[in-house]
């Protein structure tokens, strides 16, 4: 019996690289295969948040304008005027208001 188990283990040892490629091969298909971990679902969820951070980012400066435009309106009168004028089309008793198109 003792000289089956000296083969069987120097067989082993001397075919070891097989086990270890057959192990990494196994683990190499589960990452690329495996549809939790699949890189085609990383790469699109990548792209993803890469998309959803521009929009964070066009939404975060829109906000800060008009939180300055408010500001703006709030503590100026020229600012205040300027709005009545414009998108009101407000005017005062002594002026003529002309409308371009």
């Amino acid at each position: 019996m003792g000289k089956k188990i000296k083969r069987v283990n120097f067989w082993v040892r001397r075919r070891s690289h097989l086990a270890v490629i057959a192990i990494g091969s196994v683990v190499i298909a589960l990452l690329f295969f495996n549809d939790d971990a699949y890189w085609r679902h990383n790469m699109e969820y990548q792209e993803e948040i890469k998309a959803l951070n521009i929009k964070i980012k066009e939404c975060r400066d829109s906000a800060e304008y008009f939180r300055l435009s408010k500001e703006r309106l709030l503590t100026g009168t020229e600012e205040l005027e300027q709005l009545a004028r414009e998108e009101y089309r407000m005017q005062k008793p002594t002026e003529d208001v002309y409308i371009l198109k």
